[in-house]
């Protein structure tokens, strides 16, 4: 299901969105090219989220917060909350 959004561009953001659509570029509409660069930026935020996420589990290691793990994942994290 398609949804539609209606937004007001300064002239410089429309220019730069009629820059790279049409012939000769990589996208053929304005809305193929708005949707790939909020792709882009999700893609961005959720890359940024587990980089944090892993610095995060290898703090813990460096500074001793681990658990043993013996095979159950469940048990493990009931056990790492506590």
């Amino acid at each position: 299901m398609a949804n539609s959004l209606n937004l007001s561009l300064t002239d410089e953001l429309r220019a730069f969105i009629d820059e790279n659509c049409g012939d000769g570029t990589l996208y053929a509409t304005p809305s193929e090219f708005v949707r790939d660069v909020l792709r882009q930026m999700k893609l961005k935020k959720e890359t940024a989220e587990a980089r944090d996420s892993i610095l995060a589990g290898y703090r813990d290691a460096i500074e001793g917060r681990t658990v043993d793990f013996a095979g159950d994942l469940r048990k493990a994290m009931k056990k790492a909350k506590s």
